[in-house]
């Protein structure tokens, strides 16, 4: 498919998806050029954009994006498991801190929390 198709599956404009090329995010598996030149897309690049929406709203960057899936770096398995399992901390500590917010925001609509505003 062209790269309007895949925009209109994915939500994504056509020039973030020149930009993710660019930035060597998209491998080169899902991308081949036809006679004239134009860019082809395979059916699976609109699940494999969908989990890099995944990863972007998870506060992953496009840079730490682009070494996980960029084949030609050569970055060992070990290090692409580091930068997950970090990422992963990095989640589980902001669940930690909507949990504990989320529980300070029941206590002040349940008014046992001591906080100038009463609800």
């Amino acid at each position: 498919m062209k790269i309007n198709e895949v925009s209109k599956r994915t939500g994504l404009p056509i020039s973030t998806l020149r930009f993710y090329e660019r930035k060597k995010l998209i491998p080169d598996e899902f991308v081949k050029r036809d006679e004239n030149n134009y860019r082809i897309y395979s059916e699976e690049i609109v699940e494999f954009l969908d989990d890099v929406k995944a990863l972007l709203s998870v506060d992953f960057s496009i840079e730490e994006l682009s070494l996980l899936v960029n084949q030609q770096l050569n970055l060992s398995y070990e290090v692409k498991k580091n930068m997950v399992e970090q990422k992963i901390k990095e989640i589980e500590d902001i669940q930690k801190r909507l949990r504990k917010s989320k529980k300070f925001l029941s206590a002040i609509l349940e008014g046992k929390a001591k906080f100038q505003t009463k609800c």
